[in-house]
């Protein structure tokens, strides 16, 4: 059975997390990376999966979570 109440703060949460990294991301570098960067940028901010967003990039984990907290100043939410 599904506990709507803690489904909804879930949500909520998810929400409050993007809003956070679209509200500190550098959206100037962002819009300067070539279109595959920019995408994986843009879906890591969306969403948080930085795996799926690694992919997008055709970079290592590492190497996209690297990049994005340190050149694109998207913040870790958790």
């Amino acid at each position: 059975m599904i506990d709507e109440k803690a489904l909804k703060e879930w949500i909520e949460r998810f929400k409050e997390a993007r809003e956070i990294r679209r509200k500190y991301a550098d959206w100037d570098f962002i819009k300067s990376q070539p279109t595959k960067i920019r995408i994986a940028l843009e879906y890591y901010v969306e969403t948080g999966d930085y795996r799926g967003a690694s992919q997008l990039a055709g970079m290592a984990v590492d190497e996209f979570v690297d990049f994005a907290k340190d050149k694109a100043k998207i913040p870790t939410v958790l």
